[in-house]
């Protein structure tokens, strides 16, 4: 791997020119493509093998024509304080807006008065809902249909009325607001201050982005025929602009710790890419196996956005491994610190040789002595006291995790929107004038085609769901035309989150056992509340198989690269405490609203079903890359004959500054997203940058030391057998070093392997 690398390496540094065009060819093609590309579809959001979705997909076969992919509005009326509704001059103005709304657009496939059938009417009479339904999904929504029932509902309100409109048709596409740029711009602030060097520390920022375009070009381009939503692209930026600026740092990083030895910059770049570079490779597989493992899940749609954000992850490495060489062949000395440039810049006229020397020589004190930073510092603290260190960390990780046993899960709804928008106040209207209940029915759908008498079936599925608890109303079984399917809609007392609605889903579905066993019908429930109580218990049964497949894939991964057993273990179980303690504080933010205000929680409520396995897979991958850049420089410092604490010391003096600053950069990028408008990618913002940070700076640069000081050279320990029939994959670049030879050792062997800070 090294060997191959290397040779990567150095083709891409003297083929700059021709590996730059190709890079900008591939960028220039991919956005031609993404710029024709005709607009997604509705995504189909399907969730096979729950009850929930086998219900939907018998209505749709059994009553033709029923479902459809249109956008839909519910246009709520309330009637100011003192009136009704039903008054006549209230009742006419609801009427006129709803002529106004059916004529207001060619794009309208019906509208339902209110009035007609008086269901639609609240008790109290202050409060009334008009239905409407789209001939097209919200997506193909012209501006003008939506700017007709914006103005149809206005001119409502002019005339005294409370007006609010629910529903997927003023659904806005999400957007993930100015900290985004923000969090890049932390990126930058913290690569010059790592690198001394503004050219050093716009690579990662240019390929990092050259990257994510690449990456999410093509999912544009590809979105219509593989049916991927606007998420899937922002979700697949997020961590493709984060592990692209990172690859892109340990090689930069890399190539400046070859070039402190005293190597030209051509055979700097080759080494970098062989150490760095395998580095890298691996990192990058086990953020893909991760991600890609998602499709164990059998969701759709977590599948996509899986393979989705693999994709991506993939072309970072991809560029990282070769546009970075190739870069760092036009920037040439200007990647290098301040000082360090300036004393190469003195004796460039006597050649590289000399220029070599000048770099080396500006890494030392004036003594002539190595500097100490602080990640040896901190090596040697951690060292000193492993127990009370170990011992610390683990019982903090625990602490912040205990929020955790109290996670509830859940479908975002229009309750929780902004309290700001309509569809949040239309929701509330409707929960004030029809119920908790109303905004999330339940539909139970009646198979009789089993049964002796399906309307006998039908009375005797109604008089059952009307003695459980929690429920409002129950409407008469509805037929269809062949008179062997049924549909009954259920309203909860209960809002649709809550725990009460759930447990009368299950109470539904228990009674329909009887039912069958009685009269041979099958009883099935599903609607939106229905399919997010499916989708979380597929969740949660799919977390354990998940776990041990992608656990179990990347651990062999880590052997092969750590040629160890316990190293990869303790990797495994570190990345355990920093994802339960990253959920315990998504529980704690978002469900129960601490610190709510300073992370734009308006409404706290359960967590999205799909945030806590897209964040284990996320967060594994990303934890592994930590442990793989900061681990294979111990391990190489073993390889060439240091004592374990010595290797360990050692890994922190090469390694902990650069994995920091990689950390901080990945936490700011990730912050960036936390302002989105879509749910789903504000929590996992919030989620994955406070879940690096406890992995980089609490197991990472903390536990690991600890437990690595602890078990002494048994850390490296590996069976016989094992270590005879395993390939070498020389991340550490041991084979590369035999097969250079001696000639090509480093020009001054008692230099500092790695850059320190200038």
């Amino acid at each position: 791997m090294a060997t191959f690398l290397y040779k990567l390496g150095r083709f891409a540094f003297r083929r700059r020119r021709l590996v730059a065009l190709f890079w900008v060819a591939v960028l220039a093609l991919v956005g031609v493509g993404a710029a024709t590309a005709s607009s997604p579809g509705p995504s189909q959001f399907s969730i096979p093998g729950v009850e929930a979705q086998k219900a939907f997909d018998l209505l749709d076969q059994r009553f033709p024509g029923s479902s459809s992919d249109g956008a839909t509005a519910r246009v709520v009326f309330k009637a100011p304080a003192g009136e009704k509704i039903t008054d006549q001059e209230n009742k006419a103005e609801v009427q006129k807006t709803v002529r106004d709304i059916d004529h207001g657009s060619r794009q309208v496939a019906s509208v339902a008065d209110p009035f007609a059938t008086g269901s639609a009417v609240a008790k109290n009479g202050e409060v009334a809902y008009a239905s409407v339904s789209y001939k097209v999904s919200s997506m193909e929504l012209d501006d003008s249909s939506k700017d007709a029932l914006q103005d149809a509902a206005g001119k409502a309100q002019d005339a005294g009325l409370t007006v609010e409109i629910g529903g997927d048709a003023l659904q806005p596409e999400p957007e993930t607001g100015a900290t985004e740029i923000i969090g890049i711009a932390i990126a930058a602030v913290v690569l010059v201050i790592t690198f001394g060097s503004l050219i050093a520390a716009g690579l990662p920022l240019l390929t990092a982005i050259i990257g994510v375009g690449v990456g999410v070009g093509s999912i544009t381009a590809l979105a219509k025929a593989l049916s991927l939503d606007s998420t899937t692209s922002i979700l697949a930026m997020m961590i493709g602009l984060a592990v692209g600026i990172d690859y892109a740092l340990f090689i930069v990083s890399r190539y400046r710790a070859e070039r402190a030895e005293g190597r030209k910059p051509e055979e700097a770049v080759g080494r970098a890419a062989g150490t760095a570079g395998s580095a890298v490779v691996f990192a990058g597989l086990t953020v893909i196996i991760a991600l890609v493992g998602l499709a164990v899940v059998n969701i759709p749609m977590l599948t996509k956005m899986g393979v989705a954000a693999a994709g991506t992850v993939a072309v970072a490495v991809l560029v990282a491994l070769t546009l970075i060489p190739a870069l760092l062949g036009f920037a040439g000395n200007r990647v290098l610190g301040k000082k360090v440039r300036k004393a190469a810049k003195a004796v460039r006229s006597e050649g590289e040789d000399a220029v070599a020397r000048a770099v080396v020589d500006a890494q030392r004190d004036p003594e002539g002595n190595h500097k100490v930073n602080m990640g040896t510092r901190w090596a040697r603290f951690v060292l000193r006291r492993p127990v009370m260190v170990l011992v610390t960390a683990v019982v903090a990780l625990g602490v912040v995790a205990v929020p955790v046993t109290q996670l509830e899960l859940g479908l975002p709804d229009d309750g929780s929107q902004p309290t700001d928008t309509t569809q949040r106040r239309a929701y509330d209207l409707l929960s004030d004038g029809f119920g908790p209940g109303f905004n999330g029915p339940l539909m139970t759908v009646l198979d009789a085609k089993g049964a002796d008498d399906p309307q006998a079936a039908a009375k005797r599925v109604v008089s059952d769901i009307k003695k459980l608890p929690d429920v409002a109303a129950v409407t008469p079984a509805t037929f269809n035309k062949a008179g062997d399917t049924a549909t009954i809609t259920v309203v909860p007392q209960s809002k649709p989150s809550s725990v009460e609605t759930e447990d009368l889903v299950h109470g539904i579905r228990d009674a329909g056992k009887d039912v069958r066993a009685d009269t041979g019908a099958e009883v099935l429930v599903t609607g939106s509340t229905a399919m997010n109580i499916d989708v979380s218990q597929k969740l949660n049964d799919a977390l354990v198989p998940y776990l041990i497949l992608v656990v179990g894939l990347a651990f062999l991964l880590l052997v092969l690269v750590f040629r160890s057993v316990l190293v990869p273990l303790k990797a495994a179980l570190g990345f355990l405490l920093s994802v339960v303690a990253a959920l315990g504080a998504v529980v704690a933010v978002y469900q129960w609203g601490w610190l709510g205000s300073l992370f734009g929680v308006e409404q706290p409520g359960p967590i999205m079903s799909m945030m806590p396995i897209f964040m284990v897979g996320v967060v594994f991958g990303l934890a592994m890359d930590y442990e793989v850049f900061l681990v294979t420089r111990m391990r190489e410092a073993h390889v060439h004959g240091e004592s374990p604490k010595q290797a360990v010391e050692t890994g922190f003096r090469h390694g902990a500054r650069v994995v920091t600053a990689a950390a901080v950069i990945m936490m700011a990028v990730f912050a960036g997203f936390i302002s989105s408008s879509e749910q789903m990618v504000k929590m996992i913002g919030f989620s994955l940058a406070i879940a690096v940070f406890f992995d980089a700076f609490v197991v990472r640069m903390t536990i690991v030391p600890a437990v690595l000081a602890l078990l002494g050279r048994r850390a490296w320990w590996l069976p016989k057998w094992l270590d005879r029939i395993m390939p070498n994959v020389d991340v550490e670049g041991e084979q590369l070093q035999k097969a250079l030879g001696e000639d090509d050792k480093p020009q001054d062997p008692d230099a500092e392997r790695e850059l320190t800070r200038v």
